[in-house]
């Protein structure tokens, strides 16, 4: 990503797509890896730090209220979408959207045990 950063802003933004199917899609791992919100979250620190820090903030605060982690990671990444559009040009806003919707994907299953009521919550607290 820096060096993409270095090189101006169309590479910068290629990297950070790189980065992101990286960690989604290893190839050391057979092209099965985690969802890459923690990457996503890194790469639009880079790219879009305004939304990054409202889209972290929104994860938290559903995280908090409806303790889970999966639907906090989905609100986050339609929200940086959302907000993307009003806030940073469009090439960046196609690659933001680009990242929520591949989150959104690697998290399917999650979706449906939301639905069904069965995904495991987060706890915040001791014991």
């Amino acid at each position: 990503m820096l060096i993409g950063t270095n090189w101006g802003g169309d590479a910068a933004l290629a990297a950070g797509g790189a980065v992101i199917l990286g960690h989604m899609f290893p190839v050391w791992l057979g092209f099965r890896g985690g969802k890459g919100v923690a990457t996503a979250l890194g790469v639009l620190l880079a790219i879009a730090w305004p939304v990054a820090i409202a889209a972290a903030a929104l994860w938290l605060a559903t995280a908090i209220v409806f303790h889970y982690s999966s639907l906090a990671a989905l609100v986050g990444a339609v929200a940086a979408v959302l907000l993307a559009a009003i806030i940073v040009d469009p090439a960046r806003t196609l690659l933001i959207a680009g990242i929520a919707l591949l989150v959104i994907i690697r998290h399917h299953e999650n979706i449906r045990r939301l639905l069904a009521g069965t995904e495991s919550r987060i706890s915040f607290g001791k014991g």
